[in-house]
């Protein structure tokens, strides 16, 4: 560990990273690596899909395929440099690189969050006031939902990325994650981080309570009306895919909720690993298969996909 502080700058940072140097050390990773190519693919597959067949070009589907789209840099901006810091032994990540994490991964996670209240206003206007849909819920409408999730996402991480960077880190720079995230590095400071603690939890409220509390609303409304139907088709058919949605939110708002509200003396780095590894890893690589196995708009879109590749192979 001294010999890696050495042979960095002073202004480098040291992830300590979530893999031991040993063979479970490098289990772990092949499991990881597994893990992110299927997320790659998956999420790629995914948007293809959605791009080709006609029928999957509507609202909910093009917010799907940005939600896709999230996924595949999420966590592209969290694994390779973990792999390659594991690989070569360097633990060490400059300080332009551990604020780009940090700008990346803020980006992502709250226009994440804010893409799921856009997914769940569309399931709602869709079951629960169908006639109204095509007014109230349209490709334009679909656009700007999206690019506002970018916009707002780009804008809250600008703010925190560069509070986080000009903090002063007077003592060690040794990061107990595997990658640069705010709560972590707000450990390193010598500063009195309480007041933009409170600035956090006002974020995290906006990002996370929010979006979270219109989710269980509009679900809620969903539910309500489902349950009038009177055939028993529709309502599989929207219970499948309400239920693949409120899936993917829970595993996704949870532990992400559980990160950044709490102060940061209740953060302990094992905690904070295994709640990192559930939003940035797993969820990522679950998406595409949660919507796809239980969607058979998809199912059929990749059934038709794959019949006509295979008939050109023939």
């Amino acid at each position: 560990m001294w010999e890696e502080k050495n042979q960095t700058s002073a202004t480098d940072f040291i992830l300590l990273g979530l893999l031991h140097p040993n063979q479970y050390g490098l289990l772990f990773l092949m499991l990881i690596l597994l893990i992110f190519m299927m997320a790659i693919v998956g999420n790629t597959v995914l948007i293809l899909l959605i791009r080709i067949d006609t029928r999957l070009h509507t609202p909910m589907y093009f917010l799907l395929s940005h939600l896709s789209f999230m996924d595949i840099l999420h966590i592209s901006n969290i694994v390779p440099k973990m792999a390659s810091n594991f690989i070569s032994g360097r633990q060490s990540i400059t300080f332009a690189g551990c604020g780009f994490q940090i700008f990346l991964s803020v980006i992502f996670l709250g226009a994440e969050c804010l893409l799921f209240a856009a997914m769940s206003y569309d399931r709602y206007i869709a079951i629960c006031r169908p006639l109204h849909y095509p007014i109230l819920m349209n490709h334009q409408i679909s656009v700007l939902m999206a690019a506002g999730c970018w916009l707002v996402g780009t804008i809250n991480s600008t703010i925190h990325t560069t509070y986080t960077l000009h903090l002063p880190f007077c003592g060690t720079r040794v990061i107990d994650h595997f990658f640069c995230e705010i709560p972590a590095m707000l450990k390193l400071s010598c500063a009195d981080t309480s007041h933009y603690e409170r600035g956090v939890y006002v974020s995290a409220g906006f990002f996370l309570l929010i979006p979270f509390s219109i989710i269980l609303a509009s679900y809620g409304q969903i539910l309500r009306t489902v349950l009038h139907i009177k055939t028993m088709e529709a309502q599989k058919k929207a219970f499948s895919t309400c239920s693949s949605h409120l899936t993917v939110v829970v595993m996704y708002y949870g532990p992400f909720i559980f990160t950044y509200m709490r102060p940061k003396s209740y953060h302990t780095p094992g905690q904070d690993k295994v709640l990192a590894i559930l939003y940035t890893i797993l969820t990522p690589m679950l998406n595409p298969i949660i919507y796809s196995l239980r969607n058979k708009d998809v199912l059929c879109a990749l059934k038709k996909v794959l019949g006509k590749a295979l008939m050109h192979r023939n």
